[in-house]
Parts: C-alpha cells; structure tokens; sequence
C-alpha cells in the first residue's frame, strides 16, 4: 500500500513544509529559478535525501510544463539545441558520480564552482557568454548539477545573465531547457529507485499547490523590472552555492 511508503511516515509539520515546497517549486519555474534551491533544502528536512530529490523533480515538472506554455514564445531555440549534447553528457557524468562518491562531496564542489562563477560574472565580459566553449561548459556543469543536486538552475542563470537575455527570453529559454532536462532524467532516477509509485503518488497530492505557484510567479515577474529581475537572479545563485556548500 502507499500508506507504508514516503507518505505513511510524513508528521504533521512534514505535509506544511511539502506544502511550502511545492508552492516555491511552481514559484521558481514562472519567475525566478533560484527559488528552487530552497525546494531542494525543505524537501530534504522532510524526506530522505533519495526521495525528496524524486519527489522534488516530478514537483518541478509540473511547474515547468505551466512555464514551458506560458513562455513559449519567448526561447531561444538555438541555444537548447547548443547546449542539449553537454547537458546529456553531464546528466550521464552525474549519474556514474551518484553511484561511486559521497553526494555531500560533490554538492559542496559544485558550490563551490558556483560561487567562483558567480564572482567572474560581476566583472564585465569576463565569461565571454557568447563562445561556444562557455555554452559547452556551462551546460555540461548544468546537466552534471541537475542530476547530483537539482541544482542546475544556478549554471544555466549565470550563463543567460551574461549573455544578457531579457527576463522574457530568459524565463522562456530556462523553462523549456529544464522540462526537457527533467523529463530525460526521470527514467534514470526511477531505475536507481528514486522514483517510485509512493513519491510519485506523493507528487501528484502535491501538484495543486505547484500550480498557483506556478501562476503566483507569473503574477510577480510581470511587475519586476529588468534590472532588478537580473539582481534578483544572482542573489538567489550565491544562495544556492552557499546551500550547497555548507547544508
């Protein structure tokens, strides 16, 4: 029975946190991506780290397929298809990691990167966005955080912030670039057993609430200025890198 998975032994106070989660989840997918990292540390004080990143996922997918619509006009197509073979590279890197080291490890170097990124990108042109080698990278670092983390938002925001995207084609861009990255992770995380039918059940109990998220983000991105859309962005990477490195 569900009951004696995930669900049957979340407390009270556990149902408020997922709650919250799914409710930032939807947030993060139509308005700031960064949110999304404080998903991935409630989820975890809840659950067990396997099924809160399972549980997570298939939350941010409901999230995403709402961008994904609401945004579609508004992608850069042509850096998807850029960035597609790295990002499958690092999905497939991270999976190999996940089996063969410690996962705080790899969180906290990733982190790391994160803020070494971070600090490059307040200097001007210094990532020199628009080379192929820096998508490369980029994406590679993203598929390989997605997988170990969630956390390939922060690589992605970077790189759409120093290629100067508008929030417009950055929200469009980034949703549709993750509904795919996630969608191709989930067959990989249900044959490690991360996803089975108690989290997925859990996630569909949960899915409401990630959609006035959803629709909560698109609210408030339509009344934030670019500017500070952009200030928003970079605050929430530097606290995902600092959440992965010292939680």
């Amino acid at each position: 029975m569900f009951t004696s998975g995930v669900m049957g032994s979340l407390p009270a106070w556990g149902w408020v946190v997922l709650a919250l989660c799914a409710l930032l989840a939807g947030f993060s997918t139509t308005a700031i991506s960064g949110v999304a990292m404080l998903v991935v540390v409630l989820a975890a004080m809840v659950l067990p780290a396997k099924d809160s990143t399972g549980v997570a996922l298939l939350i941010f997918l409901v999230g995403g397929a709402v961008a994904a619509w609401t945004y579609r006009r508004s992608v850069d197509w042509r850096l998807i298809g850029r960035l597609v073979v790295p990002v499958l590279v690092g999905i497939g890197l991270g999976a190999l990691f996940l089996s063969w080291v410690d996962g705080l490890v790899l969180k906290r170097t990733i982190g790391v990167m994160l803020l070494a990124l971070l600090a490059l990108g307040l200097w001007p042109n210094r990532l020199a966005a628009h080379t192929s080698g820096m998508g490369v990278a980029y994406g590679g670092l993203a598929g390989f955080a997605t997988m170990v983390a969630n956390a390939g938002g922060p690589p992605m925001n970077l790189y759409l912030l120093a290629a100067k995207y508008d929030k417009w084609r950055f929200l469009g861009t980034t949703a549709w670039f993750f509904l795919v990255v996630d969608l191709t992770k989930v067959p990989v995380l249900i044959a490690l057993g991360i996803v089975r039918p108690d989290t997925a059940l859990l996630a569909v109990v949960l899915a409401p609430l990630a959609l006035l998220g959803a629709w909560l983000g698109r609210v408030t991105i339509a009344h934030l200025e670019q500017r500070t859309f952009e200030r928003l962005v970079a605050v929430f990477v530097a606290i995902s890198a600092l959440g992965l490195v010292f939680l």
